[in-house]
């Protein structure tokens, strides 16, 4: 392993934008990355741990340390004649394990198909699509603890998952690195989720009335590329704001106001979808400068030439959130960390 300086990140974030590390290093194994690790604490370096870059927008060059988690690896336990333990490396692509799983018939992860990103970030975020999220099926992850060099594993408790959230990003932030994440998934008996979303109007466009846990992937995707951009084609990090949660009362004012406001409700608050807040703010599809909110999808927002810096990213954020604030009331939360 070798440790690498002024290096360019422009590839290594979905946004494609411009930023340069000071040092950097790739690892492949515990033991280059505490080696790795060490270096950053002897020399008094910031550390940034990269995943798949999905998650992230670089608004200025990183002075420190960045190092690029490419631990890769899969293994996998039968416990009994329903269930299997899989666990992952890091390093691990998130849809490729994804499919890997629906190839053993392991049931569970197939509504979070075609989501961006790595393995060892996705318990970061509790990442969710179509109502199923990571919590729902994690058992446990093993993680360098930083301050003692030692590894450590976390349970499903430990990690206090909420809505895109987790320890990682609260009390932990900064004191971890995920280095493998493990999850108790199905081998029969599997609890198809189709009732989210578009999935059961794309399965009775695919002619398909029973599925199995494939053909509930094949939906999903079906779905994301419909209106979700290609990270490889067009720069973005996929959603770039959380579903915000708000009083019923606050609610049942709104749709006095606005009738066609949509509102899921959770107890006493109800989720108020982002993407219908920043489209009926005006913002689907407008461009100002070298960004834009996605045509298709106005919860994405996009390097609309290939030639955005992340402070026009973040500045075209700010925008969103002041414009939808102003007409309803409500302040935006960015999901993607900012850098």
């Amino acid at each position: 392993m070798k440790i690498q300086e002024n290096i360019s990140l422009k590839n290594y974030n979905t946004f494609g934008v411009e930023a340069k590390a000071h040092y950097f290093a790739e690892v492949h194994d515990l033991h280059e990355l505490k080696y790795a690790t060490e270096f950053a604490k002897i020399n008094h370096f910031k550390m940034l741990f990269l995943g798949g870059g999905s998650n992230l927008l670089f608004t200025q060059d990183f002075n420190g340390l960045v190092i690029k988690l490419n631990l890769k690896g899969i293994s996998e336990e039968i416990l009994d004649e329903n269930h299997v333990l899989i666990s992952a490396k890091a390093g691990e692509n998130w849809h490729e394990f994804v499919l890997y799983t629906l190839s053993k018939n392991y049931g569970g992860l197939e509504n979070l198909s075609l989501i961006p990103g790595n393995v060892g970030t996705c318990p970061i975020q509790n990442i969710g699509a179509y109502g199923t999220e990571i919590k729902d099926y994690f058992v446990s992850c093993k993680a360098l603890n930083l301050e003692t060099s030692e590894i450590e594993e976390l349970s499903l408790e430990d990690c206090k998952f909420g809505y895109r959230d987790s320890i990682f990003k609260t009390s932990a932030k900064g004191k971890y690195v995920i280095v493998k994440v493990t999850f108790k998934l199905t081998t029969q008996n599997h609890h198809i989720k189709t009732e989210y979303g578009a999935i059961s109007t794309e399965l009775k466009n695919l002619g398909i009335e029973n599925p199995t846990i494939q053909e509930v992937s094949k939906a999903v995707i079906n779905i994301r590329e419909s209106k979700l951009p290609n990270p490889a084609e067009i720069g973005n990090a996929g959603s770039f704001f959380k579903n915000p949660s708000i009083p019923i009362a606050q609610f049942e004012n709104l749709k006095e106001k606005f009738p066609e406001i949509q509102g899921y409700a959770n107890g006493d608050w109800v989720k108020v979808p982002a993407g219908w807040l920043i489209e009926n703010a005006g913002w689907k599809g407008k461009q100002l400068g070298n960004v834009a909110s996605h045509k298709l999808q106005a919860l994405v927002i996009i390097n609309a030439t290939g030639n955005a810096s992340g402070k026009e990213i973040h500045d075209f954020s700010t925008q969103i959130i002041d414009s939808v604030k102003e007409k309803y009331g409500i302040e935006l939360e960015r999901e993607v960390n900012i850098l």
